[in-house]
Parts: structure tokens; sequence; C-alpha cells
């Protein structure tokens, strides 16, 4: 079994094999995570394409608004529905890709779980139709969602038998944990028990016997919101309310699908400071959780063609031609000192980087990790991901 199952923490850090876990045919979940900007959907669409490479038939899902992931797998377009990545697969393996769509992720949940009549009747509520879009958490809990969907196709159909998901790009890596938790508050709070209220009550009738303070935060919700808007929520609500439970169920579910030895957590950051914080944030959390961490991915290392020569002795160098040469420079004397200052940059990026990494590392011994090379250039095609994955796993 994968490293991420072994309990005890040894001295220094592992290395990561994303290789082994990728084939291991019990994992059947890898959630790549982590803060924004750090490469996930890269990370999420190599690990994919090398699982189906390697026999394994695979979807990949994309909370990506940039659509990078449709360009690198050589797509014109990706949306709710899994498509077939032409080019991808051997050996009995097989890609698929799609992108969330939120808000009809948020309509087909509706759609499943309601009535005829009642369904349509949350669809066209434009306070429901503000919500799918933007609330705050729909996103992240909407991820959450159609992971249970895309994990209860695979069970039903046997279309894949690995499911690789890139984590919205929140502000916090830690909102996709969250989602349903703020889910479940936001329905038992009390501005919704109040909204509410008066369904349950017995419409106007049931307006009689509120108490004289519901009926004052009634009145002072009507004139903030404006009357039409308090009618669409308090509709939206009453519409919703026996949903409610649905919901909650499908959150605790996929939660524990999440927290189940199927299912491993692949951290991605790169080498700077808040990216490794919040890493660390989240490898605590899924301790915390009893969630399985498969390990570190930093990405973006930057490595230097002769790591021996120091940033101190290049410059030094770089220095000892400017000065000998001074007044007679030649065009290759300038070349030479030229690469030996940018060969400093790059080493002093490089001992900075590594610095980095193993503060994070003696904090966090017991954690594998795996370096991935900055690229040259941004990753647009399969290639490009093939030398992501190669960098991935070891290969």
């Amino acid at each position: 079994m994968p490293a991420r199952r072994t309990a005890t923490a040894p001295a220094t850090a592992p290395g990561l094999d994303l290789g082994d876990l990728l084939a291991d045919q019990q994992v059947r979940i890898v959630v790549c995570c982590g803060a924004g900007g750090v490469g996930k959907t890269t990370t999420a669409a190599a690990l994919g394409l090398w699982a189906a490479e390697h026999g394994r038939k695979v979807v990949v899902l994309t909370i990506d608004p940039a659509r990078r992931l449709a360009q690198s797998l050589g797509l014109t377009e990706l949306d709710n529905t899994p498509r077939p990545v032409a080019g991808a697969g051997a050996e009995g393996g097989s890609l698929d890709a799609m992108m969330l769509d939120m808000k009809r992720t948020f309509d087909e949940v509706v759609e499943q779980h309601a009535a005829p009549d009642k369904a349509a009747q949350i669809l066209a509520n434009p306070f429901y139709q503000a919500v799918s879009s933007s609330f705050a958490g729909t996103q992240e809990y909407m991820a959450m969602e159609k992971l249970g969907q895309l994990r209860a196709e695979a069970d039903r159909t046997g279309r894949w038998d690995l499911v690789v998901v890139d984590t919205p790009p929140s502000r916090s890596a830690l909102d996709f944990l969250d989602a349903p938790k703020r889910l479940g508050s936001f329905l038992d709070g009390r501005f919704i028990r109040l909204l509410t209220a008066p369904a349950k009550a017995g419409g106007r009738a049931g307006l009689k016997v509120f108490s004289v303070g519901v009926q004052v935060a009634t009145s002072t919700m009507s004139r903030l919101l404006g009357g039409q808007l308090l009618q669409d929520v308090q509709t939206f609500v009453a519409a919703l309310d026996t949903m409610f439970g649905g919901f909650r169920e499908r959150a605790d579910q996929t939660y524990a699908l999440l927290k189940a030895a199927e299912t491993a957590f692949v951290v991605v950051a790169t080498p700077e400071r808040d990216a490794l914080r919040e890493a660390s944030y989240f490898a605590g959390r899924l301790d915390e959780e009893g969630m399985p961490l498969a390990g570190l991915v930093v990405n973006r290392v930057q490595r230097v063609a002769a790591p021996s020569l120091s940033a101190s002795r290049a410059l030094a160098a770089a220095e000892q031609l400017a000065d000998s040469d001074a007044g007679t420079t030649t065009s290759t004397t300038a070349t030479t000192e030229g690469l030996l200052r940018l060969h400093a940059t790059l080493a002093e990026t490089a001992d900075r980087q590594q610095r980095q990494v193993a503060r994070f590392t003696a904090g966090h011994p017991g954690i594998p990790l795996v370096e991935v090379p900055a690229a040259a250039q941004d990753i647009h095609d399969l290639e490009g991901l093939r030398e992501v994955a190669t960098a991935l796993t070891g290969g």
C-alpha cells in the first residue's frame, strides 16, 4: 500500500511515489488541493493522464474558471458533462474530463430531489437564481456534490475506476472541506428559521401566532431587503424546506467518502512561504478529520544547471571577470559574465525555495513529498502534461 497509510513518521520526509498511488486499484478518488495559483489544475490533469495511460479509466473534474485544463487536453471546451480526451489512454485505460458548472449542478440537485412542480417553482425563483450562481460556498459545496455523483455513476456503470478532483481556487484551501458544514449552519441559522416560520405556521393565518419580536424582525427585513425580495426569499426557503434533509444527507455521505481508504488527498504548493503555510494548515486539518493524505507536491521548483556552483561563487567570478577586463570587454566575456550573474540569481532563488521546503519538512517530517521543476513555458498540450506527469511519478 502507498506510504500515506504508514502510521509512524520518519525523521525526514520520504519521497512521494504517485506512480504507485495511481496504480493502486484500491485508490478510486484523488483530490488535488491547495491554495489558489499553485498548479492544482495542471497537477490533476497530469495525474489523470498518467493513470489513463497506465490502464486506469479516469475522469478528471476541474473547477477552474480559466479553462486551462480544456486547452492542455486539446479540447475546445469543457462543461458539466464528462467528455473523452482524444489521444489519452493505453492498455485499456481512458480519460474523460469535465469542468464544474456550479449552477447546472445545483439545478440537477433540485430536479432530482424535488417533485416536478416544486422543482419548477424553485428553479424559477429569482432568489434561487442568484444563490445558485453566487452564494458564498456554493461552488465548494457543488464540487463535493458533483464528486458524489461521479462516484455513484462509477459504481453503477463501471465507466470509471478513478476520479481525480481539482478543488476550487478558493482564498483558503480549507473552504472545500468546510463547505458542507457552512451549508448546514446556513440551513440551521436563525435567519433561515425566521424566513421559514410563516410557511410552517400556515401562511397568512400563521402570521397571527407570531410573537411581536418576529413581526418586528420581519418588518425590518422587509424595509432592508424590499418587500418583493423578502417574498422571493421566503418562497425559495419554503420550497427548499423539504430538501434540506437531502442536502445534509448527501453532504455527510460525500464527507464520509473523503475519509474512506479509497480516497487520497494530494496537497499542492509552490516553494513559497504563504503556499507552504496553507499546505501546512491543510495537512493539519486532514489529520484532524482522519482523511488520508498521500503527500505534498511542491510545484514550480527552480533548478540550476550547475548545482555545485553556489550563487556567491558565481557572483564572485562575474565580478572578477568585470574587474580583469575593465575597458577591454569582449562579447564572449560579457556573455560569460551575464550567464554567471543569471546563474547567481537562479541559485539564490533555488536556495531560498529549498529553505522554505526544509522548514515545512521539519514541521511535518512524516509527509512524503515530490518536487516538480518549474517549466520553461505554460503547459498547453498533452506532451507538456506528460512531462509534468513524469516529474510527479518519478518516471
